[in-house]
């Protein structure tokens, strides 16, 4: 199956490089990342496009065949958007329809001072600081859930670090960790963001367009990159930080999901 979408492209490059399985089977790709079954889109179906009429219900059969243990599902369509009535039947099958935007750089603007050190992630400490920022966004979920979540996550970035593909970068605020964005490269001349999250009680402080920026220029700078990706929701308050660094809309990027459980509760993973 050959995926146009860059948002998915740069997906699957990522995952790959991390250890997930990519099943193709022609009409779809099957992903699996066997050491983070929570993470949801690591565990996902990817369609070349929308199932005929009436056919919402049996993709989602699909998954749940697939992963039959899953606590979520997880669809993805490499194509621009759905018509009215499959939006319809997919909300109707239980799953909530995300088209979130695509954005791109090939230049950052500076963004303001900031009272924070930003810099690389360096050594277990750090990283471990990373999944406890990523676990206070979630307290409805259980700290010992999400924590073996944020850590296999972790771990899988790790890796592409030590592959020499990108990095994570952070602000610390009187040593702690509040604000966080990774960026790794996925083809020749491009790389992708990962999770840019940032403590609530440090918002609207200007260290989401830090870490991005520094992100971003390690990029372009080192690792011999040309084009920044990155997604956000469309309606969203991070795009708006997105767009003031200089990166434009690209493609929309359609996502579906449904969680139960204890997952349920969680915007986004």
């Amino acid at each position: 199956m050959h995926v146009t979408s860059l948002g998915f492209r740069t997906d699957l490059a990522l995952l790959t490089a991390s250890g997930s399985i990519v099943e193709d089977r022609g009409t779809h790709l099957v992903v699996r990342s066997p050491d983070n079954p929570s993470y949801f889109w690591g565990n996902f179906l990817l369609l070349a496009r929308p199932p005929v009429p009436g056919g919402e219900r049996e993709v989602v059969g699909a998954f749940h065949t697939e992963f039959p243990q899953a606590d979520h599902v997880s669809i993805g369509i490499d194509a621009a958007g759905l018509t009215d009535e499959a939006r319809a039947a997919f909300e109707a099958a239980g799953l909530t329809v995300d088209d979130a935007t695509v954005l791109t750089a090939s230049t950052l603007q500076p963004p303001r001072e900031v009272d924070a050190e930003v810099r690389v992630l360096a050594g277990d400490e750090d990283w471990e600081a990373r999944a406890r920022l990523s676990q206070q966004l979630y307290p409805q979920t259980s700290e010992e859930a999400f924590m073996t979540f944020a850590r296999q996550k972790n771990a899988q970035e790790r890796r592409l670090v030590e592959g020499g593909s990108g990095q994570r970068f952070g602000a610390f605020v009187d040593g702690a960790l509040v604000s966080t964005a990774g960026i790794f490269v996925t083809e020749d001349g491009i790389a992708r963001y990962q999770s840019v999250e940032t403590h609530p009680g440090h918002r609207r402080k200007g260290l989401a367009s830090a870490v991005v920026h520094a992100a971003g220029q390690h990029a372009l700078d080192r690792l011999g990159v040309r084009t920044l990706v990155i997604v956000a929701d469309t309606d969203g308050e991070a795009i708006g930080i997105y767009r003031r660094l200089g990166f434009a809309d690209s493609e929309r990027q359609l996502m579906m999901e449904k969680r139960s459980g204890e997952w349920a509760s969680m915007d986004e993973a």
